[in-house]
């Protein structure tokens, strides 16, 4: 398939070409009054060169909007576009076709994939785009819209079964900016033979399917508390060493025996959730 790249097509301003049709008018007044009133066929090759004149001049006018592109089309060959906004005349026998170069969204429907470890989930997102080549956007593809939206779906799958819902490193979950960068650099892969720019490209809802989400929220919730009970395991050894050399930096040697009921009593205290009842030791009944 033959490439096709924008460049601008000749044109001159509206104006100027108004101008002109005014006089072809005005001559083509002249010729038709005077052929009337003269009945010479002097009068006819006037009247023809000025009718032909007008209807081209006329056909050539037409209009640019802010942000928006003409497409010229001569004879099923693409002859240039026509970008900056006003009144402007091009080529009369040219086809023209407008192309919106604002910037569009297009956000996805919730889509049911599985990611990276076979877990099912939904996800969404928005893509933020807009035209830079009018040329790929209206002779590269049938319907650049329509291929913008298929093309952003068909990316956010491929990215979904990359990567798990949530895990240590990088997730879906757990990180978001990563997750936006690379599908908007994948999207724009997709639609750069469309002449379309991504802006930006971002999640809009990720969440495990209605089958399997209880299930993960309570694997989620049990990877949490064991998370926690770590954290306070390992803070208590951390309070219990320090307590130990705090002892022995006063002299107060303890031996294995009591060292041992001293730390088992500390870490109960310090590990357990609920509050510790603490126990006087008063000496034994028999001496």
């Amino acid at each position: 398939m033959r490439e096709v790249k924008e460049f601008l097509a000749w044109r001159i301003s509206g104006f100027l070409a108004l101008f002109l049709l005014l006089l072809a008018l005005a001559w083509l007044g002249w010729a038709g009054y005077s052929l009337l009133r003269e009945r010479e066929a002097l009068y006819l090759w006037h009247l023809l060169p000025a009718l032909l004149a007008s209807g081209l001049l006329a056909a050539g006018l037409f209009t640019v909007q802010p942000n928006e592109a003409a497409v010229l089309v001569f004879f099923r060959r693409y002859a240039g576009s026509v970008r900056e906004e006003g009144f402007h005349f091009a080529n009369p026998l040219a086809q023209r076709k407008k192309v919106s170069l604002r910037v569009h969204n297009f956000t996805s429907d919730k889509l049911k994939v599985n990611d990276a470890h076979g877990n099912p989930i939904e996800i969404a997102a928005v893509v933020v785009w807009r035209v830079v080549d009018t040329a790929k956007a209206l002779f590269q593809v049938e319907n650049h819209q329509t291929f913008v939206a298929i093309q952003s779906e068909a990316a956010l799958r491929a990215l979904a079964s990359r990567y798990p819902y949530d895990a240590e490193g990088k997730s879906l979950r757990g990180s978001p900016e990563e997750i936006a960068e690379e599908l908007r650099a994948e999207v724009q892969e997709r639609l750069k033979v469309a002449g379309v720019e991504v802006l930006e490209a971002r999640l809009t809802h990720l969440a495990y399917a209605p089958e399997v989400a209880q299930a993960m929220l309570r694997r989620q919730q049990a990877l949490a508390v064991v998370a926690a009970r770590r954290l306070i395991v390992e803070a208590a050894v951390g309070m219990v060493e320090e307590a130990l050399r705090g002892l022995e930096a006063r002299g107060l040697a303890l031996d294995e025996e009591r060292k041992a009921a001293m730390i088992n009593n500390l870490m109960v205290a310090l590990v357990s959730e609920k509050e510790a009842q603490p126990v006087v030791n008063v000496g034994t009944l028999y001496t």
